[in-house]
C-alpha cells in the first residue's frame, strides 16, 4: 500500500484538502492517504502534501512548532526524493524566505521569496480570490490533461518569486503574471487550491498520486 502523508500542522484547508485527496487516491487504488504530524508517519511516506491557509510567518511558526516535522518531511522530500506537493501557503513555505509582516525564514527548497502582490488596473483587489485561469500552457507531469484556460480556485494575496523561472510549471494573470505553480525534480507547490478547483483541480491530485518523478 502506497503512503501519502497530508502534513497536519494546525494550518491550511486540512479536512477538504484530505477528503479530495482520499477521492483521488480511492480512484487509483493501493494508495492510502493519512493526515498526520507523527514525523515518523512522513518522514517513511510515498508522497507528501503540505497545505496552508493564512499568513507566511504564522504557517511556519506552527510547522516549526511541531517537534521533528520539518526534519521528517526533508528526509522524506530531499533525503528519498518522494513527491511532494505544497498547495497555497504550502506552496510559499517552500522557498528562501516569506515578506509577510516582515522577512521570515522558509523550507529554502527553492531559491526565491514570497512577495505582495501590485496588480495593476481597475477593479483587481487584493487578495485575488475566485475563479482564475492557468496561462500557458502548464507544463509538466502533474498538469497531464489540463490546458492553458483551465480555471483554478484562488485565494491569497502574496505568490511567489522564485530566482529562476525555469521552476515554473503555469502562470496566472491578476493585474499581471504572477506563478501559480512551479515543479522542481520531485517538488510541486500550486498557488490555487486543488481541493476546491472541481473536476481540473482533481485531475492534478489524480496526476500527482501517480507522479513518480
Amino acid at each position: 500500500m502506497r503512503t501519502v502523508a497530508l502534513v497536519d500542522y494546525g494550518s491550511g484547508n486540512l479536512p477538504s484538502a484530505e477528503k479530495a485527496l482520499r477521492k483521488a487516491a480511492d480512484a487509483l487504488g493501493d494508495t492510502a492517504v493519512e493526515a498526520t504530524s507523527d514525523p515518523e508517519v512522513i518522514a517513511g511516506a510515498d508522497a507528501v502534501v503540505l497545505p496552508g491557509v493564512g499568513a507566511f510567518a504564522a504557517c511556519m511558526a506552527a510547522l516549526t512548532a511541531r517537534d521533528g516535522v520539518i526534519e521528517a518531511m526533508d528526509q522524506a522530500v530531499r533525503g528519498r526524493g518522494v513527491p511532494f506537493l505544497g498547495i497555497c501557503v504550502g506552496l510559499q513555505l517552500m522557498v528562501e524566505r516569506g515578506m509577510e509582516f516582515g522577512e521570515t525564514k522558509g523550507l529554502g527548497w527553492i531559491a526565491g521569496e514570497s512577495r505582495r502582490m501590485t496588480p495593476s488596473g481597475a477593479g483587481l483587489k487584493l487578495p485575488h480570490m475566485g475563479w482564475n485561469s492557468l496561462e500557458g500552457p502548464p507544463r509538466g507531469p502533474l498538469f497531464a490533461g489540463l490546458a492553458a484556460g483551465d480555471h483554478m480556485y484562488f485565494t491569497h494575496a502574496y505568490a511567489v518569486c522564485p530566482a529562476d523561472d525555469s521552476v515554473v510549471a503555469a502562470w496566472t494573470d491578476h493585474g499581471g503574471l504572477f506563478v501559480s505553480a512551479l515543479t522542481r525534480d520531485n517538488l510541486a507547490g500550486v498557488q490555487f487550491h486543488p481541493e476546491k478547483s472541481q473536476d481540473a483541480g482533481a485531475r492534478l491530485l489524480r496526476n500527482f498520486l501517480e507522479w513518480q518523478p
